[in-house]
């Protein structure tokens, strides 16, 4: 079904709330899930909320987000156990804070949780003529390269990068799904792709929920396997756990910085779009129609999606959101 913008982060805010997150909060959260939907991306979109009340019904109230130590290039942030889309926020604009002011801001946060799609934040450093270098280590779900064991979170990794028409954002999971794809597929009944996820025996399945007691698989082979090695131990040197367990202790790590120290700035998007159009126009593979820019589509999407004023939300997440508003 079809949600106008307002209808969707009015039912997120009023679930939400419901459960004690702070109203401010909500509205954070409800606006990324929003864009996350609209910019093509479901299973990050409304659906998180289903995930969310499941952690905050489980946990005790969040406490005071709080700055544990600052300097002119760094800060160390404790989320007090709120959920990583207010804290990633607060994060990655310390960080632009930061980079404004010395040139380079480097930001861990600690004690917090999921943050859905990174590609959100980096964006907001980008848009204002900064380069930003995001991971967030997570609870472990993913087996590493060669195992069967889920040690490891998703484990995404995002870039972006100021450009002439607009951001260049890359925005990569380590893992062949993510926790959220295979939570929707479960509930949709849909089935697995090949190579996604294990059972608890280790071997490879296509039942969601089998994948989702088992463990997800690396994307890439031994070298997505590598770089969510990098990443956990990025998550580590934030704060985070060293094998996160639970929904909690999540180790956020962002580096932001200004490109005018290597080069100035309209040079460097003058530059950086010579390179992205040779791209562009460089000869398709087999199949393909032309070669595409890493986060376009998802750009044009959210960018239609402006226009149209409306998200598309499945009928039975729509059905389980309904079921989760308070009772009047």
């Amino acid at each position: 079904m079809e949600l106008k913008f307002e209808d969707a982060k009015a039912l997120a805010v009023e679930i939400l709330t419901s459960r004690g997150m702070r109203p401010d909060y909500a509205g954070i959260v409800a606006d990324h899930l929003i864009d996350a939907a609209i910019a093509g991306h479901a299973f990050a979109g409304l659906p998180r909320v289903l995930a969310l009340v499941e952690a905050l019904e489980k946990k005790p109230p969040a406490r005071p987000v709080t700055i544990v130590r600052e300097d002119s290039i760094s800060a160390v942030i404790d989320g007090g156990d709120n959920n990583g889309y207010v804290t990633s926020v607060i994060g990655v604009d310390k960080a632009i804070d930061l980079a404004k002011g010395s040139g380079v801001g480097i930001v861990g946060v600690r004690n917090t949780w999921f943050s859905g799609r990174l590609a959100y934040y980096v964006e907001r450093a980008a848009r204002l003529d900064l380069v930003a270098f995001h991971t967030a280590s997570s609870t472990a779900r993913v087996a590493p390269y060669g195992g069967i064991d889920a040690l490891f979170g998703t484990n995404p990794i995002a870039l972006a990068f100021p450009g002439k028409d607009g951001p260049l954002v890359i925005d990569l999971g380590t893992s062949a799904a993510t926790w959220g794809e295979l939570l929707l597929r479960k509930r949709t009944g849909r089935k697995l792709d090949p190579g996604m996820a294990v059972d608890v025996q280790g071997q490879p399945t296509d039942d969601a929920a089998a994948g989702l007691d088992g463990a997800i698989l690396p994307w890439g082979g031994p070298r997505g396997g590598a770089l969510s090695l990098a990443v956990q131990v990025l998550g580590v040197l934030a704060g985070g756990n060293t094998i996160v367990k639970d929904v909690s202790d999540y180790g956020f790590f962002f580096f932001v910085f200004n490109p005018e120290l290597l080069m100035p700035i309209n040079q460097f998007k003058t530059r950086a779009e010579e390179l992205l159009d040779i791209v562009r126009t460089s000869r398709p593979g087999l199949g393909a129609e032309r070669v595409r820019i890493p986060g376009a589509s998802s750009l044009l999407r959210r960018a239609q999606g402006q226009v149209r004023g409306t998200l598309t939300v499945d009928d039975k997440v729509y059905a389980a959101l309904q079921n989760l508003r308070p009772q009047s």
